[in-house]
């Protein structure tokens, strides 16, 4: 098939078609094989969220039954991760999901349920967590032609591209919300404003399908907190050229939807936020987690030689994921639902 799509249905068989699809492959090697996400990067990155879980645990009051949801998780390696970091007596009330459209892993920790699809709206209490699932949404793609007007880019499987008709309806819509000024305006330089037309060749990717999936996922929660961690950009500063690309073997490649790479694509938190949402940096939530890059005493390398080498890894991995100019740049959204979970990254938070 080499038909001419817009790029969400080309990725959506791309990545998820039932035979051949870049995540759903019989026996593929799974997201790790390709990128390295937070949760590849060190355990301390399931630690924190196993510290959040249990923040999310002492402001429901205990419940006799919490749950967590991991949307998007790869080969289960962050749920693996959290079960070892809790405390017993929270682990032996939880019970954990893991949300992906491949099928299960062999040898995955039995107490790990394995779902298709996001639970029963209203049927979650505790916490929902979403480690770069939502960049792997597919989106449409728009461009601008010579005279400024924002047209959704077709493409075939061989990646080969060329501009469709105009974009109307809810997709103009959420663009003239959400990536306004760069399509509103002459964005020759810098992206300044100067009332015209947008200059020709400006790209951008339609985030609605995300804003839709986030708040699918928020109201599988009856009571809790959601979470989506990924890497994002914000209104006032959208890539004039968008940010769709694709991942092979740890390379980043040219995005080819005929099911060969990951395709991916940074996003639009911002949109995707409800009223009572709260957005920090990765390095600001993993702070607040007790995550974080410092070295240990050089005292301790003398009373404690072993503890000294395992404090350096541990202090070298906070660092890579706290780093502002990589993962610690990301974006963490977290969506209370009820009136008890939030601020619970905030100082003093529970």
């Amino acid at each position: 098939m080499n038909e001419w799509c817009g790029w969400r249905d080309a990725t959506e068989r791309a990545l998820y078609g039932p035979d051949d699809g870049f995540y759903t492959r019989p026996g593929g090697p799974g997201p790790a094989g390709h990128f390295r996400t937070s949760v590849h990067v060190s355990p301390l990155y399931a630690g924190a969220v196993a510290t959040l879980l249990c923040r999310v645990d002492d402001a429901l009051g205990h419940p006799g039954e919490l749950t967590l949801v991991d949307v998007g998780a790869g080969r289960g390696e962050l749920l693996t991760g959290v079960l070892a970091a809790l405390p017993d007596e929270v682990g032996a009330r939880l019970r954990p999901y893991a949300v992906e459209r491949a099928a299960r892993p062999q040898g995955l920790d039995p107490r790990i349920g394995w779902l298709a699809e996001l639970p029963a709206p209203g049927s979650v209490t505790g916490l929902l967590f979403a480690n770069e699932w939502l960049d792997n949404v597919p989106v449409d793609v728009v461009e601008t032609d010579a005279d400024g007007v924002p047209r959704r880019v077709l493409v075939r499987t061989d990646g080969t591209e060329r501009l469709g008709e105009p974009v109307d309806g809810a997709d103009a819509e959420w663009l003239r919300r959400w990536w306004a000024p760069p399509l509103a305006a002459d964005a020759t330089e810098d992206t300044a404003t100067t009332g015209g037309a947008p200059a020709p060749g400006i790209r951008a990717e339609i985030g609605r399908p995300r804003d839709e999936a986030w708040a699918r996922a928020v109201r599988t929660l009856r009571t809790g907190l959601a979470v989506a961690a990924d890497y994002a950009h914000e209104r006032g500063g959208r890539p004039l050229f968008g940010t769709l690309t694709g991942f092979r073997d740890g390379r980043e490649v040219h995005p080819v939807p005929d099911g060969s790479c990951d395709i991916t694509a940074h996003v639009a938190l911002d949109a995707c936020a409800g009223p009572s949402a709260e957005r920090l940096t990765q390095r600001e939530a993993l702070h607040a987690l007790g995550v974080d890059g410092r070295r240990p005493p050089l005292a301790l390398a003398s009373s404690d030689p072993a503890g000294y080498v395992r404090a350096l890894s541990a202090a070298g991995s906070g660092a890579e994921l706290t780093d502002p100019a990589g993962l610690g740049g990301f974006g963490w959204l977290l969506e209370p639902v009820g009136d008890r979970c939030a601020g619970l990254l905030k100082p003093g938070g529970a």
